[in-house]
C-alpha cells in the first residue's frame, strides 16, 4: 500500500491517470462533500462487495481523514489488489490543500 497526498492526487487527475477513487465513507458524509467521480462503497460493505473492483487498477482509497482508508488499502492488497492508494489526510486534507470550497465536516 502506498500513500498519495492532495496534491499529488489532483495532479493525476489532472493528466487523466485512470484512478478509481474509492470513498469509503458512509453516504451521509459522502453526501456532504466528496471528490468528483468517485465511488462512494461504505467500509462496513466493502469486502462483500470486492466484485465490483478491478484489482489491476490503481486505487486510492479516501475516508475523512485517512485511518479507516489506510486499513482498507491494506486489506486489499491482502485481497490481490497491486496498486492501491491511501489518501493522507483524507478528504479534510484535500479541502484544505485542493478545494478550499469543499464542505468539511
Amino acid at each position: 500500500m502506498q500513500q498519495i497526498t492532495p496534491i499529488k492526487l489532483k495532479q493525476r487527475l489532472d493528466d487523466n491517470d485512470q484512478l478509481v477513487l474509492l470513498d469509503i465513507r458512509e453516504a451521509w458524509e459522502y453526501e456532504i462533500c466528496h471528490i468528483e467521480g468517485s465511488l462512494n462503497i461504505p467500509h462496513k460493505t466493502l469486502m462483500p462487495s470486492l466484485e465490483q473492483l478491478d484489482p489491476t487498477q490503481a486505487i486510492v482509497v479516501i475516508c475523512q481523514h485517512g485511518i479507516r482508508a489506510q486499513q482498507i488499502a491494506i486489506k486489499l492488497k491482502q485481497n490481490g489488489f497491486d496498486q492501491v492508494f491511501n489518501l493522507l489526510g483524507g478528504i479534510h486534507h484535500w479541502a484544505l490543500q485542493v478545494d478550499p470550497e469543499m464542505a468539511r465536516y
